[in-house]
């Protein structure tokens, strides 16, 4: 498919070193191994067209996707004639490219949240100056871009006055106004798409962009042209869909923000509008791989808003392999290249049930025969399906073992992975006494909690100092070693009102714990300095606009919170406050782009962790690659390598890592060994304990796109789809006529990966390539 499209040099090179042998799509791609490298390939391409093109028109993308391509610009820039940059250049086909100069370039500034001031950190257009306009060079002046503050209102009034709550209502184009302020919100609205329109011509006037690059969001939106915009719209304000609600939720400090914003965006003709356009998406992650597939397989189409690159012989997708995993041609290439392995066995007669919708048991040898996957099987027979059957019933026995005399440590990079990823499984092993049960969160977390529920939390606070209901503040000691004491208590007294259904006294509960935070925080000596120092956070918070970076004290304050939230979970089932260990690696600090874990910092926290608690299993989030959610990634890679070091102090050939997913990925079946049952029980215990005590997440600021609630609900989803999987190969009376309780109860069923530490390091290996060699 590539060849009949004008491939450039830069595409070529890559293009080769993908091995890749067909691509069937109706959008060319081109695949590279890993999130960093498919910034070196974007950089490179962008650096090829800017040495061809010195006075082009460019559109770059905002966000934490892009971190790579502009860090691998700046460093080609800087190093174009060092020996590393003339290695880079003679291997992606840019020996003879000129070193381009970008100071003549046009830049047109793709979206924007509105309103929203250009002030802000957070906005695209502060995003846009401080990494493209400075970071690059390029001309302001030459810049055609979104800034709120500037765009003319009615009566020359700024966006605050005009939309004081910060809400535009649309239904003002079609409506008669019924006050005079939204006599002048119609007015102002109008000189907002007149303004639009006055873009849209300025970038026409141009010839249109030459060079786009942009991501795809897990609705197929491309800039904010979400799910059935219309294939030639062009910029115009605009409402968003939950999807990219969700998503831009991280950015503005809440659902609660994001929902209510309106935004200005390019349209989908006025990025296909220059018909020798380079156009390219690029998408990172196995979550984005089914939108990928839909974009690429399906022809243009309205519901799929990418499919517009069909238009320009041009258009292009950059894809991670786990981006392009769904793909008919990655399918196709897994089952027909390297040795046939049991795991594609199983993967082709699981996915052979689903296709045909019929139970394993009612397979037949021709059905497997007439499959393009199964039928490359060898040694294909009548019994093949009952040999799956039998792994995996050998994968359901496994979860259903009692383990017993276990020191087990359990980690997650957030708060609530655990128990989202596989709180059922820890349920069963903490029902055994002979168990030691440890449990770490790696991060601090604070960027999960809201502005709002600081302050609310504050003001309850000081309600209940005022009414003496805080009695710990008026013993003598307490700020100097008192507040240090009794945090089981404030755990017990939580839950203990959990039980009653008493929410004031819960919220009693959590405030001692803030206040015993704020004292370790500020390091105050009194209540009068207590008082002072609430106040003075409730100011810093209220005076903050939405998505605004904390002080780092406010962001311990947060972090402490969910802290706290995570040791009422475990309490539930007697866990002591001392059992749950709190690492707070300090590459987390809630920038856009975030640094990569360092030894000292954030490798031995995790080592001295393992010295001190010497784990017999030690369960962490895999996720299969190095992409969104980044965090989770880091700890894996800052975990590994901390088993690393701890392997040449020790024996671990005893030692058993278990690797779970959660809300943002999820094993397929043939990935895991692992398969526990999960009763309604279970779900309830999760539901429950995840409403009780992850307070600061019961009401979604920060929710999955594929679901607006809460996480909980997300996880209890996948259990059940996975457990409907299962029941497809063996059949539904499997589970209710089985012989034991356990398997009978299951509604929903849990897959993990449980493997030695040589499996695990090597597995991790595989993903830090995705680093090596890279910015």
């Amino acid at each position: 498919m590539l060849q009949q499209y004008p491939l450039s040099e830069v595409e070529k090179a890559f293009l080769k070193e993908s091995g890749v042998q067909k691509i069937s799509t109706l959008i060319p791609y081109l695949m590279v191994d890993n999130f960093p490298k498919l910034g070196l390939i974007t950089a490179c391409r962008f650096l090829e067209w800017v040495s061809e093109n010195p006075k082009g028109v460019i559109s770059l993308p905002t966000g934490k996707t892009p971190e790579f391509f502009i860090k691998w610009t700046q460093y080609l820039l800087g190093n174009w004639d060092s020996k590393k940059g003339k290695e880079i250049r003679a291997k992606y086909g840019m020996s003879e490219t000129k070193k381009p100069v970008l100071k003549d370039l046009t830049f047109v500034q793709i979206d924007e949240f509105y309103p929203i001031s250009s002030q802000q950190n957070n906005s695209f257009f502060h995003y846009v100056n401080k990494f493209y306009l400075e970071g690059f060079g390029l001309s302001k002046e030459n810049a055609i871009l979104i800034n709120s503050d500037e765009i003319i209102l009615a009566e020359g009034k700024h966006f605050k006055e005009i939309f004081p709550d910060l809400k535009v209502d649309l239904t003002l184009r079609f409506r008669d106004p019924k006050n005079p302020l939204e006599k002048l919100q119609q007015q102002s609205i109008y000189k907002i798409d007149q303004w639009c329109g006055e873009y849209e011509q300025k970038i026409r006037d141009k010839g249109g962009i030459g060079f786009f690059l942009g991501g795809i969001g897990p609705d197929g939106h491309i800039a904010f042209n979400t799910r059935g915009s219309h294939l030639f719209s062009v910029t115009r304000l605009t409402e968003t869909n939950f999807e990219t609600q969700a998503v831009a939720a991280g950015d503005l400090g809440g659902i609660e923000v994001s929902a209510n914003r309106l935004v200005i965006t390019i349209g989908l003709e006025t990025i296909t509008y220059n018909p020798d356009a380079v156009g390219i998406i690029i998408a990172a992650g196995e979550a984005k791989a089914p939108i990928v597939k839909d974009s690429l397989e399906t022809p243009m189409n309205n519901v799929y808003p990418a499919t517009v690159l069909q238009k320009l012989k041009n258009g292009r997708f950059y894809l991670t392999k786990g981006a392009a995993v769904k793909l008919t041609d990655s399918m196709d290439s897994y089952y027909a290249n390297g040795d046939w392995t049991w795991e594609k066995t199983e993967r082709s007669i699981m996915d052979l049930c689903k296709k045909l919708k019929k139970y394993g048991h009612r397979l037949k040898i021709d059905d497997l025969k007439n499959d393009k996957y199964t039928s490359l099987i060898p040694d294909l027979s009548e019994n093949t399906v009952n040999q799956v059957m039998e792994s995996v019933l050998k994968k359901i026995k496994r979860g259903t073992t009692k383990e017993k005399n276990e020191v087990l440590l359990h980690t997650g990079p957030h708060h609530d992975d655990i128990s989202l990823g596989i709180l059922p499984h820890v349920t069963n092993q903490l029902q055994e006494n002979s168990n030691e049960a440890h449990f770490s969160v790696l991060t601090s977390g604070f960027t999960a909690v809201t502005n709002i529920f600081v302050i609310d939390t504050l003001l309850h606070t000081k309600r209940l100092l005022d009414e003496g209901q805080i009695q710990m503040v008026r013993y003598e000691d307490f700020f100097s070693v008192g507040y240090k004491l009794k945090t089981d208590k404030d755990v017990y007294h939580y839950l203990t009102n959990v039980a009653s259904e008493d929410p004031d006294q819960r919220m009693r509960g959590l405030c001692h714990r803030v206040v015993r935070a704020i004292v370790i925080i500020h390091q105050v000596r009194n209540r009068q300095e207590l008082r002072d120092t609430i106040n003075d956070i409730i100011s810093i918070l209220k005076n903050s606009y939405d998505g605004e970076k904390n002080p780092s004290k406010i962001q311990k304050l947060k972090g402490m919170i969910r802290e706290f939230e995570e040791e009422l979970v475990w309490a539930h089932f007697g866990v002591q406050v001392k059992n749950v260990h709190h690492l707070r690696l300090g590459f987390y600090t809630g920038d856009i782009f975030t640094e990569q874990p360092e030894k000292k910092r954030d490798v031995e926290p995790i080592l001295e962790m393992l010295r001190k608690i010497n784990p017999t299993k030690l369960s962490l989030t895999l996720d299969p690659e190095g992409s969104g959610p980044d965090t989770h990634y880091k700890v894996l890679q800052a975990t590994a390598e901390a088993v690393r070091q701890w392997a040449e102090e020790k024996d671990l050939s005893k030692l058993r890592i278990i690797g779970y997913r959660n809300v943002w990925f999820k094993f397929e079946p043939h990935e895991a060994n692992v398969i526990v049952p999960v009763s309604l029980g279970d779900m309830s215990v999760m539901e429950d304990s995840f409403s009780n005590c992850y307070l600061s997440q019961v009401n979604a600021s920060f929710p999955s796109y594929s679901h607006n609630g809460k996480f909980s609900t997300v996880a209890k989803r996948i259990w059940v789809s996975q457990l409907d999987d299962i029941q497809l190969l063996l059949g539904k009376n499997h589970f209710y006529l089985h012989e034991t309780a356990t398997v009978r109860s299951s509604h929903g069923l849990i897959f993990f990966k449980d493997m030695n530490v040589e499996e695990f390091l090597a597995h991790a290996r595989d993903l830090e390539k995705s680093i090596e060699g890279m910015i």
